[in-house]
């Protein structure tokens, strides 16, 4: 019988913890989850603006941490803060994964025109950058098309989670025909069959995407 795995999830808002749960809980459950919480980092990235060498600092040292806690493996569920996951990979010796890698995969094997949703807005910045990355190396051209609402994370933060996806379902519905839809945030899981049913294209989620490939990884 083979040992658990443990896993420490690092988030930068607490309302990303529920939807991985979940996640691991339909797709992994024997995995061990560890989630720390550090909901001062989103604030601070939206006041400065920008991603401050000291935030990046700050990633690092999360992911030391959980590394020195006996981690397997590290998954940060905010896909805000690509470049700093990034310096956390090169210092680990342990898997380290960015939120939204894997469904950027799934996404490119759907088609080259790509819809991304968010409801904090900086994640787009990150995440366009990812999928163009991503698609560089498979040799492709991709259109993208991004959305953002944040009144949709007001709601979602004040407690109000039918606002929150009703308010997605409604950026969805806006948007030009395209081959799939990509939330950029873990925390917008609740909304993808109004979105679905809104757009009538494939929405995809970042945290089954992001379970079944740290289990592939790990058991493999």
């Amino acid at each position: 019988m083979t040992s658990k795995k443990r896993i420490f999830l690092i988030h930068a808002t607490p309302v990303a913890i529920e939807p991985i749960s979940q996640a691991f809980a339909k797709l992994w459950p024997e995995a061990e989850l560890c989630n720390l919480l550090e909901d001062s980092l989103s604030r601070d990235l939206r006041t400065a603006g920008h991603l401050t060498e000291a935030l990046k600092r700050r990633f690092c040292d999360l992911a030391n941490y959980a590394r020195s806690a006996g981690a397997d493996a590290v998954l940060f569920t905010c896909s805000a803060f690509g470049e700093a996951i990034e310096l956390s990979r090169e210092e680990l010796d342990i898997p380290v994964l960015k939120p939204n890698e894997a469904m950027i995969e799934d996404a490119l094997d759907h088609g080259r025109s790509i819809a991304i949703l968010a409801t904090f807005e900086p994640s787009i910045g990150s995440m366009t950058a990812e999928f163009r990355a991503a698609a560089a190396k498979r040799g492709l051209d991709v259109q993208l098309v991004t959305a953002a609402s944040a009144d949709a994370y007001q709601a979602l933060h004040a407690g109000d989670a039918a606002r929150h996806d009703q308010l997605i379902a409604e950026l969805a519905s806006q948007l030009e025909p395209c081959d799939v839809v990509c939330f950029s945030q873990f925390s917008m899981t609740s909304a993808a069959s109004g979105a679905h049913e809104a757009s009538g294209r494939p929405v995809l989620t970042t945290p089954d995407s992001a379970v079944v490939q740290l289990r592939r990884l790990l058991e493999s």
